[in-house]
């Protein structure tokens, strides 16, 4: 989809969940947008109830299971990360600022949570072996950090209820590298300068 084309059929979105009353958080590439350059997405990620999907006939449903659930609206591909995971449901009630997007204010992801999902996820697309979206996310998580050095202690304490130690611990050792590479990053720009 043309970016044109993709910034109006998100809009159209936005319009028609506000017109509907429908709570959702804005989250996934197009929410990092608001906080980073360059990130490119070709769909648009929402924290959202099932029950208000459901309420969404324009959104044609093509695929679901116990956290996420996915469709098309107008060309547009949306992926659904369901409240009825506490996790996603805490980002949304927890981590909520408002941004200007599409001409209007839409409820979006804070740093943090946008953090806390990309870690939470990590875990499982090393086990699918999907390299490609891991080498996304691990991008995704060094930008965020480096430019905003949130705290990370109470981001691994959110997480920890909704994984297993084990996978906690490989969030942990990656967040680890991570840091490691952005000091190297800024150790050689300040070497460079």
């Amino acid at each position: 989809m043309p970016a044109d084309d993709l910034l109006q059929t998100v809009a159209r979105l936005f319009a028609l969940l506000a017109e509907r009353h429908i709570e959702y958080l804005l989250v996934g590439g197009v929410a990092l947008l608001q906080y980073v350059e360059g990130r490119n997405t070709e769909d648009i990620d929402l924290i959202m109830d099932i029950a208000d999907v459901k309420r969404l006939p324009e959104i044609q449903l093509t695929g679901q299971d116990e956290d996420f659930a996915r469709g098309t609206f107008g060309g547009l591909k949306i992926d659904i990360l369901q409240t009825r995971n506490p996790l996603f449901e805490k980002v949304r009630r927890k981590y909520e600022v408002m941004q200007h997007f599409a001409e209007r204010e839409i409820p979006c992801a804070t740093v943090e949570g946008l953090l806390i999902l990309k870690m939470q996820a990590l875990p499982s697309l090393y086990r699918q072996g999907n390299f490609a979206r891991v080498g996304l996310y691990e991008n995704d998580i060094a930008t965020l950090i480096q430019q905003y050095r949130p705290r990370l202690d109470p981001l691994f304490a959110e997480l920890a209820p909704h994984m297993s130690e084990t996978d906690l611990q490989s969030v942990r050792t990656i967040v680890n590298e991570v840091l490691q590479r952005i000091t190297r990053f800024e150790q050689g720009r300040r070497e460079g300068q």
